[in-house]
């Protein structure tokens, strides 16, 4: 099977609810060229944003499987509780009607608001066992209910990583809302294409720091975008942590967390060399899932000017003998289902090849 681990779905216009539009909380205009929310637009640059046409995309470039993550501009931070409450429940209830309506092609993602608990962990119980999901998606960092930014692994967050080692969930670390606690203008695109990635490297920080994947060993965490930044900083992490043990009582040194069968990356990074360092630092490619990120501009889409299409970085990493034939099928396959089943692979297999 060919299974994509980092993908994007968009409602059609009519399915958003009135009062999100009414709220400018999030909505798509009719002629499905932009999204927007208050102040902020952003253009629709591939139909397969959208169901039918994401099915086309997938059966034109042979991708068997899709995990459909949340949407980013959805985490609700500032919003108020209510507003926030209903834009995370409309998010949960349109990707689990997808996985549910299309269980053969695709397994989605819900979202939580980790600065509010108790409602956090509701939610969790709620998708698990009421709407079948296993993938919980969360930001890299969250607004608490008293307007201060938190990591996402702040101890506050506890609870919600209890309840998702007893379920037994995937986890998808994603960044987003940068501009918002950076004080930096928000120009040439800065915070897609470099603070997501020290955003991603900081949530990385922490959890491996305070040694979660060992205190939380039946979740398997996934760091959007390769986590880029975490693998080359491990030098400078190590450098630190030796060198001012004062600052680190109690916490776990860095490379020990390296090639963890809990940890795993998407392979999102854009150039070999990345992907390579990738390899190396997590000694091998069983915790790599491939990642397309479609169908943003940033993911790997068909694209002349980019000279990109879906799955060339693999593939070019099979040509200058980075990976092997076999690692290339397994990060397409294998992996993926492992990181989201842990060692119940076959129930997924079971699922998604039944009509095949």
């Amino acid at each position: 099977m060919r299974i994509n681990g980092h993908s994007h779905l968009l409602p059609y216009p009519e399915q958003i609810p009135t009062y999100l539009k009414e709220k400018e909380i999030f909505w798509i205009d009719e002629d499905r060229q932009h999204m927007l929310q208050k102040g902020w637009k952003r253009p629709v640059t591939d139909s397969s944003f959208f169901l039918d046409e994401k099915l086309q995309w997938m059966d034109r470039n042979k991708i068997d499987h899709a995990v459909v993550l949340n949407l980013s501009q959805l985490y609700g931070n500032g919003l108020r509780i209510r507003d926030m409450k209903y834009a995370l429940r409309f998010q949960n209830d349109f990707n689990a009607k997808v996985q549910h309506d299309h269980p053969t092609k695709f397994t989605c993602g819900f979202v939580v608001h980790a600065g509010f608990i108790d409602g956090a962990c509701w939610e969790i119980e709620r998708c698990v066992e009421e709407l079948g999901m296993q993938v919980l998606c969360l930001p890299t960092h969250y607004m608490d209910s008293i307007g201060t930014w938190r990591g996402i692994f702040d101890k506050e967050t506890a609870p919600i990583f209890e309840l998702a080692n007893k379920f037994k969930l995937a986890i998808e670390i994603h960044p987003y809302d940068g501009e918002k606690f950076i004080q930096l203008e928000n120009q040439s695109w800065r915070f897609h294409l470099v603070w997501m990635l020290a955003q991603c490297a900081d949530a990385y920080h922490f959890y491996t720091l305070d040694g979660l994947y060992d205190k939380y060993p039946d979740i398997r965490v996934c760091f959007a975008h390769g986590g880029q930044l975490n693998h080359l900083n491990i030098g400078r992490r190590t450098q630190g942590f030796d060198g001012r043990p004062d600052l680190f009582e109690g916490q776990s040194r860095p490379r020990k967390a390296l090639g963890h069968p809990n940890i795993y990356f998407d392979t999102l990074v854009h150039d070999t060399i990345s992907f390579e360092l990738m390899v190396r630092r997590q000694k091998g490619t069983d915790q790599l899932i491939l990642g397309l990120d479609d169908p943003y501009p940033l993911g790997e889409m068909e694209s002349e000017k980019q000279s990109s299409y879906p799955g060339k970085l693999l593939d070019l990493a099979v040509e200058e003998a980075i990976i092997t034939e076999k690692q290339h099928e397994e990060i397409w396959d294998k992996n993926v289902a492992r990181w989201l089943c842990g060692d119940n692979i076959d129930a997924f297999y079971n699922r998604v090849k039944e009509k095949i």
